[in-house]
């Protein structure tokens, strides 16, 4: 026979308190376990590759570091949409599993807590902000894991702030930006999604928040039945999760590999306007790109002339955000909640890319 229980308490019978120690404690081993092998065994070792590789890194596709299928400009647009969103696919396959597999261990663990949020919107920001830095997931690995905190009723400041932190302020990602543009160009784009973070009490404020979910607890003596317990939710919610969010991910591999054709980098305007910078914003925001990318692609840009404002853009929305993690926002929290972000990372990506314009003397 098993109980539903949200936490511990001294009401709460000591074999089910028992059980439910023995769930928490499983549940975050499980979390670390997770952690643990895709942090070591391949995110921080390619993000300090491409660290390392200094300014000779590179990228093959358009929204991806690695090609699994050939792409020309000599074939035709549907060719070269499906065989861009392959890559895309291919390039995420890991981030995107760990993604999956972490959401669903940090709802299973969350579930057994007592407490998932703070009173302040500030301190739930800022959590969310800590907890994003060390991911190590780009913005679009990280919407699952955003679902799953939110599903187990942790604050949408705090998905939100996972959200925005983890592509943006990674210290590999940050030291491959300073390593690469001027200084004041690096602080910028530091500076951006700082600002961002600091917004998300604003965006969210009239989101509501979800029931939490209730973790079942058995009423054994021992701990073999509680593990098991926790194992079988696991699975359970990680079904749910993938279910929840692949579908999604096919989509948004076909719209962002569908502008990332039509709009290619090398089409971008020599001459700077107010348009451009807002065109650029708002595809920046758009496009779904792997970790890194945004300061590899930038990079590259500016290494082939590209106007440093155009450059700036990209540099600051690329990668911020994207059409994944808005539908997966929309679908998890709120469309209009989903929107604000969208909005507020073209915004500040464009006004970065004005402001750069007019300290060059130009617009």
């Amino acid at each position: 026979m098993a109980s539903a229980v949200t936490a511990a308490s001294l009401s709460t019978p000591v074999a089910h308190r028992r059980a439910l120690y023995v769930q928490t404690a499983v549940a975050l081993l499980m979390s670390l376990a997770i952690g643990a092998y895709f942090w070591i065994d391949s995110r921080y070792p390619a993000l300090l590759k491409k660290l390392h590789s200094g300014k000779g890194v590179k990228i093959t596709g358009a929204l991806s570091f690695d090609a699994l299928l050939p792409v020309s400009a000599s074939m035709p647009l549907f060719t070269r949409v499906w065989h861009t969103a392959a890559n895309w696919l291919w390039t995420n396959r890991i981030g995107m599993s760990f993604g999956i597999c972490f959401g669903a261990a940090a709802l299973t663990f969350l579930a057994t807590l007592p407490r998932r949020r703070f009173r302040s919107p500030i301190a739930n920001t800022l959590a969310g902000a800590i907890t994003g830095v060390p991911l190590g997931v780009c913005a679009n690995c990280v919407a699952p894991i955003g679902r799953g905190l939110f599903t187990a009723g942790a604050s949408p400041n705090t998905v939100l702030a996972t959200m925005i932190s983890s592509p943006t302020l990674n210290v590999v990602v940050l030291a491959m930006a300073f390593s690469l543009f001027p200084i004041k160009i690096a602080l910028v784009r530091l500076a951006v999604p700082l600002v961002l973070i600091a917004l998300v009490p604003l965006i969210v404020r009239r989101s509501a928040a979800t029931d939490p979910e209730v973790c079942s607890v058995p009423n054994p003596d021992g701990w073999l039945q509680p593990a098991g317990t926790t194992l079988t939710t696991y699975l359970r919610h990680l079904g749910r999760l993938a279910l929840a969010t692949i579908p999604l991910m096919i989509l948004a591999a076909f719209l962002g590999a569908l502008v990332a054709e039509l709009l290619p980098a090398q089409n971008l305007p020599t001459q700077v306007s107010l348009l451009g910078i807002i065109l650029i914003a708002f595809v920046g925001t758009f496009l779904p790109v792997p970790m890194a990318f945004d300061v590899a692609a930038a990079f590259i840009l500016m290494s082939r002339g590209v106007p440093m404002p155009y450059v700036v853009t990209l540099l600051c929305t690329l990668g911020a955000f994207g059409i994944y993690p808005f539908l997966i926002l929309g679908r998890t929290i709120s469309w209009r909640t989903a929107a604000l972000v969208f909005g507020a990372v073209m915004l500040l990506g464009a006004t970065a890319g004005i402001g750069t314009a007019l300290a060059q003397g130009g617009l």
